[in-house]
């Protein structure tokens, strides 16, 4: 029997490791001006829930200089997320900040910014082997400690640091950037950038886990059972998972469902305390702390609840002459309902061989997770997006009926800890409050850490330190480029509820170099300003009696 289940695997075992992933990866770009690998160990130790010591992290970093001096004096560090087996390199992290043709980093290194992107390796320490980028959140942060302190000694002039933490890598920089504060280490950053990181918990459906954890226990296989530990249960998906299948699992048994514990829990040790921990710590205070999530403002869900996602029987005949398998899975169920979430059955020329089969029940506060608005993430994308030549997977493609779920639900990246429903409308500054002072936020779903155009002009924004009003708490525009290139005229609208007094406008070259100037008294809702600029990048900045704003433009 076993060996039936072996020719199964090569179709599972692909979706149970890719769906793991927490953060995206970035197709290889080639990247000017590069530093040299380095690696980097905490000088603080960290004992785990269920280690007997304490280990000291490592981690590796690349130093990309800016294009304008060459020399560290503006450091943005760019984290990691869950990355098991490090598959995602620092090449990787560089590229996961493009958007639109762009790179955020490649802007910012032009503005004389320096990027510093710290990885987390696989390493072995204290005779431990220690997968970095599926490791406890807070030995990672306590690297990220190392990383801080080592940049504001080697730094130049006194600009204090910035931190972009998406997916999991926010949570390890709100974990560090707070511990620091709280044991009085300086840690000179003025910014904390949250990029639709799971505060309150991350969702990978429970009807995949239970037949990743069936397939995988069931045949024994070694590399399914990697899968399983290496990924499922790591140490960082354990603490961030909102619901974990070991919270399951019938007493001795490493696959069957307990049918008394149907509701949403994190894994037993792990997820409960960790949130507890994070809780208390709270987040830095002596930091901007903004985010820039990619779950729906307007509400919008992520299919349906309790849907179907597939029902299909998988001709394996190519594999063992009259072999199918029937697979049936289903997202979490409504408020206090139960469904069938996980169904699958095997056959040999119509002979039922084996079968598993999971229930799930929602919370009477909220609906299941699986279809809240949030941070996407996909089955097929997991499986190469039908790219793959195995004619197994493609057909169970073929066959979903339901594509993406939700991953970081709006609710956990905005970090709202006073509500229950995952579907909820965000409340900012009302009843439900985010303790971000500035959120971005758009209208649908995306995929999880995408950038966008919006949203990296939101990070640039705040990055180049020009949202220093409480106006950008309310979200709203003072100005708007109305086309970018421009040709002879640079055109700027106004917001009307805004009252303008004397204004300052000054264009300067991206080499930083002062171009053009001009003063406006009163203005009107719009403005056309003439130039004579030759074709290329400038910044223009516009000082008002309220706030300062760059806006990035191209001269065509």
């Amino acid at each position: 029997m076993k060996s039936i289940y072996l020719l199964i695997f090569a179709f599972c075992s692909t979706m149970a490791f890719s769906q793991s992933h927490f953060q995206k990866k970035a197709q290889p770009t080639p990247i000017v001006n590069r530093g040299i690998l380095t690696p980097i160990v905490a000088s603080i130790a960290y004992q785990g829930y269920e280690e007997t010591q304490a280990y000291f992290g490592e981690g590796e970093y690349e130093i990309f200089i800016d294009n304008l001096n060459g020399v560290l004096d503006k450091p943005i560090i760019v984290l990691d997320g869950f990355d098991p087996g490090d598959g995602r390199d620092i090449t990787g992290l560089y590229n996961s900040l493009e958007f639109d043709g762009q790179n955020m980093a490649d802007i910012l290194r032009d503005e004389g910014f320096d990027i510093v992107v710290l990885n987390a390796p696989q390493y072995t320490t204290g005779g431990k082997d220690i997968d970095g980028g599926s490791d406890y959140i807070q030995r990672n942060a306590l690297v990220l400690v190392e990383m801080i302190n080592f940049l504001n000694a080697q730094k130049v002039g006194d600009e204090e640091l910035v931190v972009l933490g998406p997916s999991m890598g926010g949570l390890i920089a709100r974990y560090g950037l707070t511990y620091m504060e709280q044991n009085s280490l300086d840690a000179e950053t003025r910014l904390y950038i949250s990029f639709d990181s799971p505060h309150r918990g991350a969702n990978i459906p429970i009807s995949l886990q239970y037949l990743i954890n069936y397939l995988g226990q069931e045949l024994g296989d070694p590399d399914a059972q990697a899968i399983v530990d290496n990924v499922l249960n790591s140490p960082a998906a354990k603490e961030m998972l909102y619901d974990h299948l070991s919270a399951h699992l019938l007493a001795g048994s490493t696959y069957e469902q307990d049918p008394t514990l149907l509701l949403p829990m994190g894994a037993p040790g792990f997820r409960d305390t960790f949130q507890a921990e994070l809780d208390a710590l709270g987040f830095p205070q002596q930091v901007r702390n903004i985010t820039m999530v990619n779950g729906s403002a307007l509400g919008t869900t992520t299919g349906t609840v309790g849907m179907q996602v597939v029902d299909t029987t998988l001709d394996l005949g190519d594999l063992v002459v009259g072999l199918t398998a029937d697979v049936n899975l289903h997202f979490t169920p409504a408020a206090s309902q139960t469904n069938n979430v996980t169904s699958f059955e095997t056959f040999l020329f119509g002979i039922p061989l084996n079968s598993f089969d999971a229930d799930a029940e929602s919370f009477s506060t909220s609906d299941g997770v699986d279809a809240s608005p949030g941070g996407t993430s996909n089955i097929s994308g997991a499986l190469g997006g039908g790219g793959s030549s195995n004619p197994i997977i493609v057909a169970f493609i073929a066959a979903l009926d339901q594509d993406d779920y939700s991953f970081t639900p709006l609710i956990s990246a905005l970090a709202i800890e006073n509500e229950d429903d995952w579907f909820a409308v965000p409340d900012i500054g009302g009843t439900h409050t985010s303790p971000f002072v500035n959120t971005y936020i758009p209208d649908e779903n995306e995929p999880h850490v995408t950038v966008t155009q919006e949203n990296a002009q939101f990070a640039l924004d705040e990055i180049r330190n020009i949202v220093l009003s409480t106006l950008d708490i309310d979200f709203v525009k003072r100005y708007q480029l109305l086309k970018n290139p421009v040709s002879n005229t640079i055109n700027l609208q106004m917001n009307s509820v805004i009252p303008f007094g004397t204004i300052e406008m000054v264009v300067h070259s991206i080499t930083g170099q002062q171009v053009f100037s001009k003063t406006i008294n009163s203005p009107a809702d719009q403005i056309s300003i003439e130039h004579a600029l030759n074709s290329g990048i400038y910044i223009l900045k516009i000082n008002d009696t309220q706030s300062t704003t760059a806006i990035r433009f191209v001269v065509e």
